[in-house]
């Protein structure tokens, strides 16, 4: 049976759906609960948030994921700043994981983040979701946070071939994903009850989390 997949950007109307389904995709994942979908709430009204990257995707008329971008930045040695994109939240419900629609989700977002005329994205995550999708070490661009370091997690995707030049740079988040966690708690207190517990992914996420690459 052929499914009706449809990519779209986020409306208004969406709003609840989508904290509902990123609260459901990340909920015991890296820690017991989560916060991503505080950083959903909070994150549409914040200067760096782009809405024209806002993306949601349908399979026959349901929503079952989204990815929002934000805006972040490069420095070079010299002060030289560029600016680029970070993604997160991207989530597909758990029941549609694993079947490409987070791919196809992330590879139109791409297309649409390349028309905007973004050349450079750097994400956090777990390398087995992203390399698949053209991301490689942060090491390999040289691009390193402010403490020098070349975390693990942190990975880069050029949208354009040679947009970095193997010069170093330093990358710089938006200041929207300083989550008070305090303020996230009660946020979620707000919410259905899910029961909060240990699974192994939380050790696997400490694992990748704390890792450096010399």
């Amino acid at each position: 049976m052929n499914k009706m997949i449809k990519i779209r950007n986020e409306q208004e109307t969406d709003y609840e759906k989508v904290e509902e389904i990123t609260r459901k995709a990340f909920w015991n994942l890296y820690i017991p609960g989560c916060i991503e979908h505080y950083l959903v709430h909070v994150m549409r009204s914040h200067k760096d948030f782009l809405p024209e990257l806002d993306l949601v995707i349908e399979v026959d008329n349901q929503i079952i994921g989204n990815i929002m971008y934000t805006k972040a930045k490069l420095v070079d040695e010299s002060g030289l700043e560029k600016e680029i994109l970070t993604f997160g939240p991207v989530c597909i419900m758990p029941e549609y994981q694993r079947m490409g629609y987070g791919k196809m989700l992330m590879e139109h977002s791409f297309a649409q983040a390349v028309a905007l005329g973004y050349d450079v994205i750097v994400i956090f995550g777990n390398p087995s979701n992203y390399v698949s999708v053209g991301f490689k070490s942060c090491k390999k661009y040289n691009i390193c946070l402010e403490n020098g370091t070349y975390p693990a997690a942190m990975m880069v995707k050029e949208l354009k071939p040679e947009a970095l030049d193997g010069r170093k740079w330093v990358y710089y988040d938006s200041p929207v994903m300083k989550i008070d966690e305090q303020e996230a708690g009660r946020y979620d207190e707000s919410l259905e009850k899910m029961e909060k517990k240990f699974q192994p992914s939380q050790e696997e996420f400490y694992i990748h989390s704390h890792s450096i690459i010399q």
